[in-house]
């Protein structure tokens, strides 16, 4: 996967989009990923890859939100759905995040780490725009270590990327290159019998 074929791939996936994740069994997946985050007015929230703005309906009116994803079609989906002042949106490489440093109380990257060219490289751009003891929630798919099922993934995943993700994303392998700033508070089932997963990191004090 690659911008360029991301970019084309999430404009034809656009107008159809939320009829296939955001309802149904991914909406009580995002459901049961935020009902028990808790968020207030005081925080400045970080929205990594906020597609056509699924998540942005469990989050409370009054909280400063940060919206960013790469696709303009995606982004003006969730334009369109969300009229909100305290919501600000941008279109922007979540591998090259514009922001400053320490700039977000947390950061929320759902189904976005499986989608992106370099995964490694979006969770250290996170980690870098989180403030000290703030939180990353990850929401995605990754590899699970069931051995029967790791050969027909293997098989399968060049042509799911050209759809636009990757359904053998490692976490552990992820993760690897931010262990020395992230302590992992949380990691849950989602949906699918562990495939979909939550994950909560907490940045360490400097």
């Amino acid at each position: 996967m690659n911008n360029r074929w991301n970019q084309f791939i999430y404009k034809c996936w656009a107008p159809f989009y939320d009829a296939f994740f955001n309802n149904g069994m991914f909406y009580r997946a995002r459901k049961k990923v935020f009902q028990d985050v808790h968020f207030s007015s005081e925080q400045r929230i970080l929205f990594v890859g906020v597609g056509t703005g699924a998540d942005l309906a469990f989050i409370p009116h009054e909280v400063n939100v940060t919206a960013i994803d790469y696709s303009s079609e995606m982004l003006q989906k969730a334009k369109d759905k969300y009229k909100n002042p305290s919501i600000t949106f941008h279109q922007m490489d979540a591998q090259q995040l514009t922001f400053k440093s320490l700039s977000f109380d947390v950061v929320v990257a759902s189904l976005i780490l499986s989608v992106v060219p370099d995964a490694e490289q979006v969770l250290k751009e996170m980690t870098r725009v989180v403030k000290p003891k703030g939180t990353i929630l990850i929401f995605d798919k990754f590899e699970t270590k069931k051995k029967s099922s790791a050969f027909p993934k293997k098989i399968f995943r060049p042509f799911v990327k050209l759809l636009g993700t990757d359904i053998v994303l490692s976490f552990e392998h992820v993760f690897e290159a931010s262990r020395d700033q992230l302590i992992l508070k949380e990691n849950s089932s989602v949906m699918l019998k562990g495939m979909y997963r939550k994950f909560i990191l907490q940045k360490v004090d400097e």
